[in-house]
């Protein structure tokens, strides 16, 4: 969503349809019931006002509590930040490690499944997969190592399957870095408008954006 000079108010960020996505599946069955709400409520503001201009009063708001909670479960508002990010790249990786991905023998169905997976998840949380995407610069340099490690491994799994599907014969040849950067940036950039009260499913808008990803490397 679209950011405004005048911030977000958590009232206002709770009523949002924009806001509303299945990121509290995200968060560890292992947490407790408040550090599991503080986490999306964090999403919601970091996602509405960005990372610097939220107050860990926005946060703690967002649960009904005081701003002194945060700290019980949280050392700091960048460790909120930080564990989002993890977890979202983490969650994401694991969700396109699939074996519809990883054993398929054709490498259109690689390629197809891989796509549709990356779009689905990237839709279905779209406010964490914003932060993650958008919030980089809140983490520390040690922080920003870890997940850049992360997202190593996901581009270099896109890079090896799109490889494969040049080297097949049946696809054109092209510039795998160029398709694979391609690729991504269709799946990641939905998180900027997607809606999931809008008229696409994430699972319709994963098959359309697989159906987009084939014609890259299909010959002409």
């Amino acid at each position: 969503m679209a950011r405004r000079q005048a911030r977000f108010t958590p009232q206002e960020m709770a009523a949002d349809p924009r806001l509303r996505d299945h990121s509290p599946e995200l968060w560890s069955a292992e947490l407790a019931e408040v550090p599991r709400g503080l986490l999306t409520s964090a999403v919601r503001c970091f996602a509405a006002n960005g990372f610097h201009a939220t107050t860990t009063r926005d946060i703690a708001e967002g649960m009904g509590l005081s701003p002194a909670a945060l700290y019980v479960h949280f050392p700091s508002k960048e460790l909120v930040l930080f564990e989002i990010i993890r977890v979202g790249h983490e969650r994401v990786l694991e969700y396109v490690r699939h074996p519809s991905v990883l054993d398929a023998a054709d490498a259109a169905d690689r390629l197809r499944n891989i796509v549709s997976r990356y779009t689905t998840w990237h839709a279905r949380h779209h406010v964490t997969a914003r932060v993650c995407q958008m919030e980089l610069t809140g983490l520390t340099a040690e922080h920003y190592d870890q997940i850049l490690e992360l997202r190593h491994q996901t581009n270099d799994l896109f890079r090896e399957i799109v490889a494969r599907c040049v080297a097949d014969e049946s696809f054109a040849q092209s510039d795998v870095t160029r398709v694979t950067r391609a690729m991504l940036s269709l799946c990641i950039d939905l998180v900027r408008w997607y809606r999931l009260d809008g008229p696409d499913t994430p699972e319709q808008l994963g098959d359309f954006y697989a159906g987009l990803a084939l014609k890259m490397v299909a010959r002409t």
